[in-house]
């Protein structure tokens, strides 16, 4: 999705990207049987001049939805909540297992592979975007 500001300038018509963020393979891994949260990945680009701030995301088939990270901290890998993504300009963000993800709780309805997910990205600027995320299924290793 594009946001455009357009400005007349001197009598001449120009449009001007005010932000530019892309959106790209979005996916949400269908649950654990007996739960009802999820993670969610994608890859984010910031095509702009100046840095964008993800701060939150939301879906309507979720009671909530949260920016987490994993990390290392006193030997052991653990998962923990963010307050916020910055995407530097002409820079991108992956959102993938074992690193930032989206996590999604309390489920209103089941979910299966191949159905979408509508997610909702809000930014510092007050720029959103809609995503579209399949949902595929759970790794076996």
């Amino acid at each position: 999705m594009k946001q455009w500001i357009c400005a007349l300038w001197l009598g001449l018509g120009s449009c001007v990207v005010a932000a530019e963020v892309l959106v790209a393979d979005a996916t949400v891994r269908e649950m654990l049987p007996g739960r009802s949260m999820t993670a969610g990945y994608f890859s984010i680009s910031n095509t702009s001049a100046a840095e964008v701030e993800l701060i939150s995301a939301s879906s309507p088939g979720f009671g909530s939805v949260e920016l987490h990270q994993h990390s290392h901290k006193d030997g052991m890998m653990k998962m923990e909540l963010v307050s916020s993504v910055k995407i530097a300009a002409g820079e991108a963000v992956l959102f993938q297992p074992g690193g930032l993800h989206l996590m999604l709780f309390d489920a209103k309805t089941s979910i299966t592979q191949g159905q979408q997910i509508p997610l909702r990205l809000e930014f510092k600027d007050g720029q959103s975007i809609d995503v579209q995320a399949q949902v595929s299924a759970i790794p076996t290793h």
